[in-house]
């Protein structure tokens, strides 16, 4: 397959044989191809490899695509461009097309890094400038990407020599600060040489002798350390320094013998001082960090998850913590659920559950060592008891006589929120009491409907008759039975009457949407629709989730 490259849009006859020339290759029946070089190509070679991209392809196998190609001449890292060089000395007059500022022809005026002249040498014929060397040098990868490439060594030593006269004035201008002090400064400063000379003997007056003077020096510039004093006329550069001041863990004890301290990982696991409570210690060790907070809990967590891994779940901290904490909880649940049963049972069996339930040790003993601490109201904050944590809100406050809070009590039938001690749904409202119950479940709309009907009804010609009835009708739509809830009882007669009129219903409906218009004859009107109706509706209502609707048994 090293030649598919060369060979374009084969015919299906020249496929065929490129394929069993292939095949031939690799079975050792036909000699290998050659390369550009003579060299032999592995048939095994997959396609992919042995075929050169289009940008590539010489038109006859090879695999000097895949080769690196070899550089004809290394690159010089060190070679950069010739600063400052000229191509001989400078010319006597100004030349056509030379730059009309400094008068060198290689380059023109916008491109010239002299300082602009007032008079330019195309007019003036002075000061000509020398031509520069047009250098053209060929950077290879690693030259192009080195930083340093270019680099003057002999630059640095200015820079050095910057910073040695800055610091040379600084010292001076110290030393001119020492003997303008006062004689409380002075004071302060030979107090801070006397604490470094110890055993060295003293002259009565300061800053009488060589030896004193280099103190002076010395001392003066610990006086301007960073953070003590700044002065914006003497300070000249400010060193934003950060003071450690902890005790790094391997110098809190020198014994040998002592705790390991690990370079590599800057930890040490014991305490270093076994005498110190780890209360007290400045350090105590990465063990007591372990053992405090929530980290047993974590640790307990992930034994958790690596038992229930071996039993063949799939439980991994790391990649599904919620997981894991959800089966660690469910896992602790059953596990007191357990542990009760059998406790229970055990007590069931043999009896002595009254020995269990003793009076608490600080009752009987009447003193405990525990730490409780409380309020002044008596609230626990601290101790064996944990203190609730209390809601930025106002919580359980109790307005205009109200017993109970606001969003106790949800009405169904208008789907409000309200008080449950008065049942009123207006928010900040006078507490009615069991009369505001009372009255609010008088106000429903259901029970307006159902109520009995007012004596004045017969005084107005209302026959009882129709009372009753319209009693019955608003009990039907307003009970459990029109939802076909409930037990009721159906007149069969009634029952047949209405299927007929569903049936003629129905029939009308299918003429009116097939014709489009609408009989006339047909009551457009409302009225109280019977149990006996609504049952027949219900069975002659087509269900077209019902899998069943559509089912006929062949055997009728």
């Amino acid at each position: 397959m090293a030649s598919s490259s060369a060979v374009g849009k084969l015919s299906r006859e020249e496929f065929r044989r490129q394929k069993d020339l292939d095949a031939a290759r690799k079975a050792g029946t036909a000699p290998a191809a050659l390369d550009e070089e003579g060299k032999p190509i592995n048939p095994h070679i997959p396609q992919y490899i042995s075929q050169a991209p289009w940008y590539l392809d010489t038109g006859a196998p090879s695999l000097s695509h895949q080769r690196r190609a070899e550089d004809s001449e290394p690159s010089n890292l060190d070679a950069w461009y010739d600063r400052g060089a000229t191509a001989g000395p400078a010319a006597k007059k100004y030349r056509k097309g030379a730059c009309e500022n400094c008068g060198a022809i290689t380059h023109k005026k916008k491109d010239c890094l002299e300082r602009p002249r007032k008079k330019g040498a195309k007019f003036t014929n002075k000061n000509i400038k020398a031509d520069e060397v047009i250098q053209n040098v060929e950077l290879g990868y690693a030259a192009k990407r080195d930083r340093w490439n270019g680099y003057n060594s002999a630059d640095h030593k200015k820079i050095y020599a910057e910073y040695a006269a800055v610091e040379a004035a600084r010292q001076k201008l110290r030393e001119e600060e020492i003997d303008n002090q006062t004689t409380t400064d002075l004071a302060a400063v030979r107090k801070m040489a006397k604490a470094g000379k110890t055993e060295k003997k003293e002259d009565a007056d300061f800053g009488s002798s060589d030896e004193e003077d280099a103190d002076e020096d010395k001392y003066a510039d610990a006086a301007d350390a960073v953070g003590q004093k700044l002065d914006a006329k003497t300070r000249i550069t400010v060193r934003n320094l950060r003071i450690r001041e902890d005790t790094a863990k391997y110098l809190i004890n020198l014994d040998p013998s002592s705790a390991y301290y690990d370079p590599k990982t800057r930890s040490m696991r014991d305490a270093p001082d076994k005498d110190v409570p780890a209360e007290d210690a400045k350090f105590a060790g990465e063990n007591f960090f372990r053992s405090s907070g929530e980290a047993p809990a974590v640790q307990q967590l992930q034994l958790f998850a690596w038992q229930a891994a071996a039993r063949g779940n799939d439980v991994h901290l790391n990649a599904n913590p919620t997981q894991g904490e959800l089966l660690h909880q469910e896992f602790k649940e059953k596990r007191q659920e357990l542990k009760e049963s059998t406790k229970g049972s055990i007590l069931a069996k043999y009896g002595g559950e009254e020995y269990l339930q003793a009076a608490p040790r600080e009752l009987r003993q009447g003193q405990t060592e525990d730490y409780v601490e409380y309020t002044r109201t008596g609230q626990v904050i601290k101790g064996r008891e944990r203190a609730k944590a209390r809601s930025k809100y106002p919580e359980d406050v109790y307005v205009n006589n109200h017993t109970s809070v606001w969003g106790s009590w949800y009405d169904v039938s208008s789907g409000t929120w309200g008080y449950s001690c008065c049942h009123s749904s207006v928010h900040l409202s006078y507490c009615s009491g069991e009369a505001g119950i009372v009255a609010t479940e008088a106000s429903n709309a259901q029970n307006l409907l159902s109520a009995p009907p007012e004596p004045g009804a017969q005084s107005l010609g209302i026959p009882p008759s129709k009372t009753e009835a319209s009693h019955e009708n608003v009990e039907q739509n307003y009970s459990k039975k029109r939802m076909g809830e409930g037990d009721f009882k159906l007149d069969k007669d009634r029952l047949a009457q209405a299927l007929k009129e569903e049936k003629k219903r129905s029939r009308a409906d299918e003429e009116d949407d097939r014709s489009g218009k609408r009989q006339k004859g047909v009551a457009s009107g409302s009225h109280d629709v019977t149990e006996e109706e609504l049952e027949a509706y219900r069975m002659r209502r087509r269900i077209t989730e019902d899998p069943m609707a559509n089912y006929v048994d062949g055997d009728d």
